[in-house]
């Protein structure tokens, strides 16, 4: 079972893996022994440029030899309703969510394709890419949908190279960007944020290591037969 899990001599690349999710997930790879690229702007990598993108491929090829994973974590969600929303606003949230995943798998899946030996894509998604789950989202919404669907297409193209891509779809998970949309200017209201609270059956919001734990499984041999699925993982809340 130890053996299923390992990720011992593999390199993987996590973008927005600073904080919160991303953090998670990059804390179970390296227990599992990958060697993990952080890439968000924190480290002057930001996914919707690419040249950014490019040069994060050429350096992790040249620090560890191989791209084996991609986890594309980064992404956006500010709250602004579409009364309010400026076309400014809503090309943001497509260019970091949507065309950073493009960018990334572009760029990382020929080279694993160069390499031969196959790979694994994990895109976070959303509940949201399959139900709004508030009002002031649309476009978060829209850039998730698109995940999902750019999920499944790639799925369908990498896997005659061996290239394994899924999704997994969070839903209220406490992560630093959480905790900022609930205070400040712009702030989420209170009782929004209540009713998503009392549709989920477990009755809290997730863990950044309940995800990590789902993207260990993705990347390692216990998802050998899967491509082109989305593990939802939202303690209960698309059941109401």
């Amino acid at each position: 079972m130890r053996g299923l899990l390992d990720l011992s001599g593999k390199a993987a690349i996590v973008t927005g893996g600073s904080v919160g999710i991303g953090a998670g997930i990059v804390k179970r790879f390296q227990e599992a022994g990958a060697n993990v690229v952080i890439a968000d702007l924190a480290t002057g990598c930001n996914v919707s440029k690419e040249e950014d993108v490019k040069k994060l491929v050429a350096e992790t090829v040249e620090k560890y030899g191989s791209i084996d994973i991609l986890v594309n974590n980064a992404g956006i969600y500010p709250n602004v309703p579409l009364s309010l929303m400026t076309l400014e606003d809503f090309e943001k949230v497509i260019k970091v969510n949507l065309e950073g995943v493009f960018l990334t798998t572009k760029y990382v899946s020929e080279q694993m394709i160069k390499q031969g030996r196959g790979g694994k894509i994990i895109n976070i998604s959303s509940i949201d890419a399959l139900h709004p789950s508030m009002i002031g989202l649309s476009a978060y919404d829209a850039s998730k949908h698109g995940v999902w669907g750019f999920t499944k297409n790639t799925a369908l193209e990498l896997a005659q190279h061996k290239i394994w891509v899924n999704a997994i779809a969070p839903g209220g998970i406490v992560t630093p960007g959480v905790v900022k949309a609930q205070e400040g200017a712009g702030k989420i209201d209170p009782k929004i944020m209540e009713a998503f609270m009392n549709k989920i059956p477990m009755h809290r919001m997730g863990e950044p290591d309940e995800i990590g734990k789902v993207a260990l499984f993705l990347a390692s041999e216990m998802s050998s037969y899967m491509t082109g699925s989305q593990i939802v993982v939202d303690g209960g809340a698309l059941l109401s």
